[in-house]
């Protein structure tokens, strides 16, 4: 991948793979993509050193762990000035998976998993504690159908590497 350049068709087929099983042999990687597996570890290394490939997860299932609430928290913040305070304080909170400045009736929505509602009753209070924090909507999740931190990536074809529009 060259520096400033968005990655290639085999740059994605290979991001495709490592996010279907990160713990892939670059042999194999390499048959996926048509390369040699030194190849693919130096091609590896520039997507990691470039940002595109920003680290290696297990898939953990939260309720196994006992984490049993996954909730949305919407937080209104009176004023822009206190954003990156509160942005950084959720930042740190080992409840929060995800926080997103968004448009709407909110100005950041914070996704969070913890243990029960006592748990979720406290990072709330915590939440509302923070300086220039105005109110907080909770949604509680019931159940989920879906939850991927997979990015799709419709136009690769992962056997070749090429895009599905030159595979044709």
């Amino acid at each position: 991948m060259k520096s400033g350049k968005h990655p290639d068709a085999t740059d994605l087929a290979l991001c495709v793979a490592l996010q279907e099983d990160a713990k892939m042999s670059l042999q194999r990687l390499g048959e996926r993509v048509g390369l040699s597996a030194q190849s693919v570890l130096e091609r590896v290394r520039k997507l990691e050193a470039a940002g595109v490939i920003r680290g290696y997860h297990a898939d953990v299932d939260a309720r196994a762990v006992g984490l049993d609430v996954t909730a949305f928290i919407g937080v209104g913040i009176d004023t822009t000035r206190h954003l990156d305070a509160v942005e950084q304080a959720l930042g740190v909170a080992a409840e929060v998976l995800e926080c997103h400045h968004v448009t709407g009736a909110h100005t950041l929505m914070v996704k969070i998993k913890t243990r029960n509602t006592a748990t979720l009753e406290l990072l709330i209070r915590e939440i509302r504690g923070m300086p220039g924090v105005q109110r907080t909507e909770t949604m509680i999740v019931l159940s989920t159908h879906k939850e991927s931190s997979t990015l799709h990536l419709p136009d690769v074809t992962p056997r070749t590497g090429r895009r599905a529009k030159e595979s044709r």
